[in-house]
């Protein structure tokens, strides 16, 4: 690691001293080169007698996939086969809601719920759940407000990826995306993966509680169904692992994450192999809505399919604490994995050391 960002080892090391942090890896590129990886902690297990963190250990990072899943989509556009602007239903015809593409990828579709109760092995059925979506009543006419479509997402984006081209979204996301750019991560893993897998643990016995909200609110609609997907017995079972839910369970390395905002930084191209222009990138990265958002119950700005910030930077953070983003203003990207389910002081802290450095 380049001498100039000891403060970032030191404060990632600090986390895991203090028990703030049990397991995480850290990866930053700066000015297109890498230079900072670490991890640390305990991959599978307890202090005592765990198994340590590797580097190539995948974590359930929850909404930091939402970006992955909404660029296999943009890849579509990128093609011509798909116009932002057109209605769903003129790919998934069965779609009831009048909402667009642009609307699904901006989480302004009013769809952020699945509409009918469902238990934790729904998650394996894929239909089901898009079936579910295709019959819903929005809860808001799509385009006039916003609410982080919190397990939604990945089937609305993903069925309509399958719509177009035939593959899954997490087929399309190996083939199209991570095989060329080499990047280690995915949805729906298959059983050499799951070896990999860091298993996901509290950081607090409240978390799941207090994340999920009081019973009955959107918010708890939101993430509370289909069931289980705050359940450590279901996060690190090999049905929730090997299942697509584009929305919450992509497993990433925080290398593979780096090496996906550095290309998207870098205009589209990684090590040579282009993948998108920068003029879907610059309007896949421009706001498309600014205001309340209802499941989050703050202001957010959403582009088509990330989160953009006021000091100009854009990506995505996973409850639980995960994160990953590009700083196109400072130069670099960042991505912070954690099997540790807290909160996010801790890649905050992270950026704030970061940030020193530059």
């Amino acid at each position: 690691m380049h001498p100039r960002f000891a403060p970032v080892r030191d404060c990632f090391h600090d986390l895991l001293a203090a028990g703030r942090e049990t397991g995480a890896g850290l990866t930053i590129w700066y000015d297109g080169q890498p230079v900072v990886d670490l991890v640390g902690g305990i991959r599978v297990g307890d202090r005592a007698s765990g198994q340590p963190w590797r580097p190539d250990a995948l974590v359930n990072v929850y909404s930091v996939g939402k970006p992955v899943a909404a660029l296999c989509q943009l890849l579509l556009v990128e093609r011509g086969r798909v116009d932002l602007d057109s209605p769903v239903a003129r790919y998934w015809p069965e779609f009831r809601t009048p909402a667009t593409v642009r609307h699904v990828l901006s989480h302004t579709a009013g769809l952020p719920a699945f509409p009918v109760p469902r238990p934790a092995t729904a998650v394996a059925d894929w239909d089901l759940l898009a079936g579910d979506l295709a019959a819903a009543e929005p809860e808001w006419p799509p385009g006039t407000l916003a609410g982080e479509h919190a397990w939604t997402y990945g089937h609305l984006v993903g069925e309509l990826v399958r719509r177009v081209d035939g593959r899954s979204v997490g087929r399309f996301l190996a083939d199209e995306i991570a095989g060329p750019w080499q990047l280690d991560l995915g949805f729906g893993l298959a059983e050499a993966d799951q070896r990999r897998c860091a298993d996901l643990r509290y950081g607090d016995p409240e978390w799941p509680v207090r994340k999920l909200g009081d019973p009955g609110t959107l918010r708890a609609r939101a993430l509370g169904n289909p069931a289980g997907g705050l359940d450590l017995t279901v996060l690190n079972s090999p049905l929730w692992r090997g299942a697509e839910m584009p929305a919450v369970n992509l497993h990433a390395t925080p290398v593979g994450l780096g090496r996906l905002y550095t290309g998207l930084l870098a205009g589209g191209v990684l090590d040579g192999v282009r993948l998108f222009s920068p003029a879907l990138l610059d309007e896949a990265t421009r706001v498309q809505y600014d205001g309340p958002d209802l499941v989050l119950d703050r202001q957010a700005r959403w582009t088509l399919g990330m989160q953009w910030e006021p000091d100009g930077s854009w990506g995505m953070g996973g409850i639980g604490g995960s994160s990953a983003w590009a700083d196109p203003v400072r130069g670099y990207t960042l991505a912070y994995v954690t099997a540790h389910l807290a909160e996010h002081d801790r890649v905050d802290e992270v950026a704030e050391a970061l940030h020193s450095c530059l």
